[in-house]
This record gives structure tokens, C-alpha cells and sequence, in this order.
């Protein structure tokens, strides 16, 4: 008898824990798929864009896998808080579907425990965010952005693409080569158009066109400069239609290559920052970025606390019903923290910390929805309560 008793107190003790590991391990399952999709659907576009780019010769496809492993902390902090709220809808909807939910409830499991289990995943799923909106993401962005950087400041041969008219960075010249070597160093049957000579600038009819059998490249080992030498050709000067061309044959025939004048935006300057460096500085950009970075952890401690009761379902319903206006919210919620940020940068609102003011409505509107069926008791302790006022 007493070893049966021990038992049953034993049982009773870890079953909070079972429930615990149950509840736990299908949110974050729902969690993982719906950021899983999330993210394929995101990487794929960003793909195809960059992809797209190295087909014109504008990227390296070496550089391409690289630049999207440093990109990703930054889907990923925008994406789990939105698969995350996703995956509660979904994995207790299900259990309100098959009627698990309903056996807890009867169980003693009230809805305020189940925000209190919702909240641990929701804590390791913000340490998540935090660690990469904080510290993953810059460091990502600032490598990718230094891969950009290294990319476009490379020659123009090792973008060109064969039986292609390529442009130079700097909009002087226009380039077509027949083919390429493998090394591609050296370009055969080559045209080259200039248009940044200081006849062409004044008389806009005034072209200087050159053919030539090969082209090579050659760097000035004093100054470092970039020159293309062209060997074996013709150089065309003049305005079509008039009579006064300058025709001249060459064996070799020299131009300056323009380095390529790297531009960095201001948006990715700041992004790119590290915390740190934004957190010692006065600039109100600079000061929203730092606040939308905190903000992204606590976005997902106020999504758990919303999503436990909009994933109420009725069996009769189904668990997708409620889907619709649950994602609306989510719109709703992340478009006023992307709203008061832009406000911030763009000067209409001078207090930085004014984003922490988004979170507190939709706070309360979720203990609200709790408050509306989620705060009784439950029905033990209920029918415990009876049971002492009848014995009194």
C-alpha cells in the first residue's frame, strides 16, 4: 500500500514536467517548419536576384553561397518571431482539434499555466533573435558588404562575359570581346568604345570606336594603375555621317582603366554597425536601429502572449479559421515597429525609444483575450473550493 502511494506521488510530481516536455517539443517542431518554409521562400528570391546578377556579369558566382550564408541571421531574425507565432497557432490548434486541450483543461491544466510553459520556448526563441539582431546580423551584413566591396573593386575581365557588351564602373568606356582566355586575361577580337574622352564630352555626336585583334591587361607595378593594352588594330575617330574621320592602325594601343568608385549607403553603414558603436552614439538613426534590434527579442515574448488565445479553436471550426486575422495582427503589430522606426529616421519623431511604446497595446490585448476565458480556475481546484464551503 505504501509503495502504491509512492508511486502515485511520484507520478503526480513529474507530470507537469511530461506536459512540459510535450508542449515544448511540439512548439518548437511547428517553430522549426514554419521558419524552414519562411526562410526557403525568402533565400529563394534573394537567390535567383544575385544569381541573376553574376549571369550578367555584375557578380562573381564565387562570392554567391558566401554572401547568402552572411545574409541569413538577417532573414532569421525577422522570421522566427513570425514562425514562432505561427507554430503556436498551429501546434495548439491542433490540440484543441484532437481535444487534448480539452483533456488538460479537465486535468487541472489551466490557461494560465500554459502561458507560463508557452513563455520558456518563447525565452529560448528570443535569446535566439536577440543573439542575432545584436551581434549575428551586423557582423553578417559588414562580411557580406566586404565581399561586395572586394567583388566590385576586381577588373572588369573578371566580370566580362563573352559576346556581351559590358559597361566599365565608371561609364567611360563600353566593352565586347568575341571570347576570352581561360585565365580570362586576355580578350580576342575586341571592341571598345570610348565615351569619356574630352572631345566626346563636348560634342555629343563625336564617337571614338576601336577594333583590335587581342587585349591584355597590364598593372604599373609603381603606381598600381590598371591599363588595357590592345594589339593589332584600327581606332576610329569622328562624327558619323561627316567626312573629317581620323582612321589610324596601331600594333599597340594603350588606355587607362578607371577604378571602380565603391559607394556605400548610409541605411548599410548603420546596419552593418555593431552594437556597441550604437549604443555610444547620439545620431538618431543610429539610436533607432539600436531600438529596433532590442525591439525584435520582445516582439516575441509579446507574440507567445497573444497567440495562446487565438489558438482557441472549436473542433467543429477547424484550427486554420483563426489563421487569417491571427496574421493580420502579426502585420499590424510588425508594420507600427518598421512605421515609428522610419518616423524616427526620418526626423518626424526625435525620441528613438518612442518604438517601446508599440509593444504595451498589443500586450494588453493579449492578457485581455486570456482574461477572457483563460484566467478561471480550474476545475479541481474549483471543485475543491465547493467541497470546503459544503463542509462548512
Amino acid at each position: 500500500m505504501f509503495a502504491f502511494a509512492r508511486s502515485a506521488v511520484i507520478k503526480e510530481a513529474f507530470r507537469p514536467v511530461i506536459i512540459f516536455r510535450y508542449l515544448c517539443r511540439e512548439l518548437l517542431f511547428a517553430t522549426l517548419a514554419v521558419s524552414a518554409v519562411l526562410l526557403l521562400m525568402v533565400m529563394s528570391g534573394r537567390f535567383v536576384k544575385y544569381l541573376a546578377e553574376a549571369a550578367a556579369g555584375d557578380l562573381s558566382a564565387s562570392i554567391l553561397f558566401p554572401v547568402m550564408g552572411y545574409r541569413l541571421p538577417g532573414f532569421l531574425e525577422v522570421l522566427l518571431p513570425m514562425g514562432f507565432f505561427l507554430g503556436i497557432l498551429l501546434a495548439y490548434g491542433r490540440l484543441y482539434i484532437e481535444s487534448e486541450m480539452t483533456v488538460l483543461h479537465a486535468c487541472g491544466f489551466s490557461e494560465r499555466r500554459l502561458l507560463t510553459y508557452t513563455l520558456a520556448p518563447a525565452l529560448l526563441v528570443a535569446l535566439v533573435v536577440a543573439s542575432m539582431s545584436l551581434y549575428l546580423t551586423p557582423t553578417g551584413l559588414e562580411r557580406s558588404s566586404g565581399l561586395l566591396t572586394a567583388d566590385k573593386s576586381r577588373n572588369e575581365f573578371d566580370h566580362l562575359v563573352p559576346r556581351k557588351f559590358v559597361a566599365t564602373e565608371g561609364g567611360k568606356a563600353v566593352y565586347y570581346a568575341d571570347s576570352l582566355s581561360d585565365d580570362k586575361s586576355t580578350m580576342h577580337e575586341v571592341f571598345l568604345a570610348e565615351l569619356g574622352s574630352a572631345r566626346a564630352q563636348t560634342e555629343t555626336d563625336y564617337q571614338v570606336v576601336i577594333f583590335a585583334r587581342e587585349g591584355v591587361q597590364q598593372i604599373d607595378p609603381d603606381t598600381g594603375l590598371r591599363y588595357l593594352v590592345l594589339r593589332d588594330g584600327y581606332r576610329y575617330e569622328g562624327v558619323p555621317g561627316q567626312r573629317d574621320y581620323r582612321l589610324m592602325r596601331f600594333s599597340s594601343y594603350e588606355t587607362l582603366l578607371e577604378m571602380p568608385r565603391l559607394r556605400e549607403r548610409e541605411s548599410d553603414r548603420i546596419e552593418s554597425a555593431s552594437t556597441m558603436d550604437l549604443w555610444r552614439s547620439d545620431d538618431p538613426r543610429e539610436r533607432a536601429n539600436l531600438h529596433w534590434r532590442f525591439s525584435l527579442p520582445a516582439l516575441v515574448l509579446v507574440l507567445a502572449v497573444l497567440a495562446v488565445p487565438l489558438s482557441r479553436t472549436n473542433p467543429r471550426q477547424g484550427r486554420y479559421l483563426k489563421m487569417i486575422p491571427a496574421v493580420l495582427l502579426y502585420i499590424v503589430y510588425l508594420y507600427a515597429l518598421i512605421w515609428v522606426r522610419g518616423a524616427v529616421e526620418d526626423g518626424e519623431i526625435e525620441t528613438p525609444a518612442s518604438m517601446w511604446l508599440v509593444h504595451p497595446p498589443f500586450l494588453i490585448l493579449g492578457l485581455l483575450l486570456l482574461g477572457g476565458g483563460g484566467f478561471r480556475r480550474s476545475p479541481r481546484r474549483a471543485d475543491a473550493g465547493k467541497g470546503k464551503r459544503s463542509n462548512g
